[in-house]
Formats: structure tokens, C-alpha cells, sequence
């Protein structure tokens, strides 16, 4: 059970970070890409698509030699916290919420195009402005596409593998996730296990997504 157990509870763990993380960026973004047409825009917003585009291991080659021992960045973050980036958790939780930030970005950013712009323009002229008008009016118009956003995010997330296994490794409860877990199983033959894990990994994503459309539909 505890082999079952322990990865489920990493990936929940991993998915939940990497979704808020995903979450914050994604709603800014999604802010700026409907709101400030430009070529700047349309530049980044094809950069964030790339997740999608690109084969999640060739993502994680990628993230690998961004946040790699011998990169700028991952011996900034090894002098300033005394440990490296890849092969531990936070890999998982980076690796996880750059591959869920498209999902979530795109149903957001719909949705906020949708709202009239003649709402937007009566808030600005009683002095929303910025952050004001994304907080006050934009996210409450555009909470369902929101919450499409998130449930899409987390369940990217969630299933999270080739990306994963190459930035964070397959270490047994510090970064096997669940889907991991399954393929050690299977390579291993022993499918009762596997049998047990995709179970537990499709009943967990199922009551997240019902608890949400519950919601969504409230």
C-alpha cells in the first residue's frame, strides 16, 4: 500500500504547487495577451504555447540545461539555498507547472475577451485601473473559463511524466510521482501494482474534476 500510497501524495503535493504556480503566472499572462494585443504579445503567447508543441521529454532536455548544475541559473539557486534544482521535488513542481501553464492559460484568456469592453471601460471611468480592474471585474465575469483553466492545468499536472522523469529523476519518495510509479511497475511486471496506481491516479483526477464542475456549475 505505502507504494501506492507515497507517490500518490507526492504527485497531489507536486500537482497542487505547480498549479497555484501555473495559476498566478497564467491569469497575469492571460491579462496581458487579451488586453494588450501587440506584437510582443503574440510573440510570448507562441512561446508559452510550446509545451504543447514540443515532446515532453525534448521539455525536459530543455529545463535540464536551464536549470542544470552547470547553468547560470542553477548555481545561482545551488549558492543562495546549498542544494541544486534538478533531481528533487521543486524540478518536479517547475517541470509540471510549465507543461500545465498553456492549459490553463488559454481558457482564461478566452474568456476575458469575451467580457464587453463597454464594462471595462465604465469601470475605468469610476478609477479601476490595472490589477483593479483584473481582480474586481475581469476574474468575477470570467470565473468559468477560470476554473476550466485550472481543472485543465491540475490535470496536466497531475499526469506529468516525460518532462518529470528527466528533470527531477525517478527517486522513490522524492520525485516518483504517480505516473512514474506506473511505468516502474509495468517495466517491472507487476501489474497488480499498476492496476492499483492508475486506479488511484483516475479515481483522484476524477473527483477533482467532478468537485469542480460542481462548482463551475454553482
Amino acid at each position: 500500500m505505502e507504494a501506492i500510497l507515497t507517490p500518490l501524495l507526492l504527485s497531489l503535493r507536486i500537482s497542487m504547487i505547480a498549479t497555484a504556480f501555473a495559476f498566478v503566472i497564467g491569469m497575469l499572462l492571460a491579462w496581458w495577451f487579451a488586453f494588450h494585443k501587440n506584437r510582443l504579445t503574440r510573440l510570448f503567447s507562441v512561446l508559452v504555447t510550446i509545451p504543447l508543441i514540443v515532446p515532453p521529454t525534448v521539455l525536459g532536455y530543455y529545463l535540464l540545461i536551464s536549470l542544470g548544475r552547470n547553468s547560470f541559473i542553477g548555481q545561482w539557486v545551488e549558492g543562495l539555498t546549498g542544494e541544486p534544482i534538478v533531481f528533487t521535488w521543486k524540478a518536479a513542481v517547475i517541470a509540471a507547472a510549465i507543461a500545465a501553464l498553456p492549459l490553463l492559460i488559454r481558457p482564461i484568456q478566452a474568456s476575458f475577451e469575451s467580457i464587453s469592453t463597454s464594462v471595462l471601460d465604465a469601470a475605468k471611468l469610476d478609477g479601476a485601473h490595472g490589477l483593479q480592474l483584473l481582480r474586481y471585474i475581469i476574474a468575477p465575469l470570467a470565473y468559468k473559463g477560470i476554473l476550466a483553466g485550472l481543472v485543465l492545468g491540475f490535470a496536466r499536472a497531475m499526469g506529468e511524466f516525460g518532462a518529470t522523469i528527466m528533470v527531477a529523476g525517478n527517486i522513490p519518495g522524492k520525485t516518483q510521482t504517480l505516473s512514474i510509479a506506473i511505468y516502474d511497475a509495468v517495466q517491472a511486471n507487476r501489474m497488480m501494482d499498476a492496476h492499483l496506481m492508475v486506479l488511484a491516479l483516475s479515481v483522484t483526477t476524477i473527483i477533482f474534476l467532478i468537485l469542480l464542475s460542481k462548482w463551475y456549475k454553482s
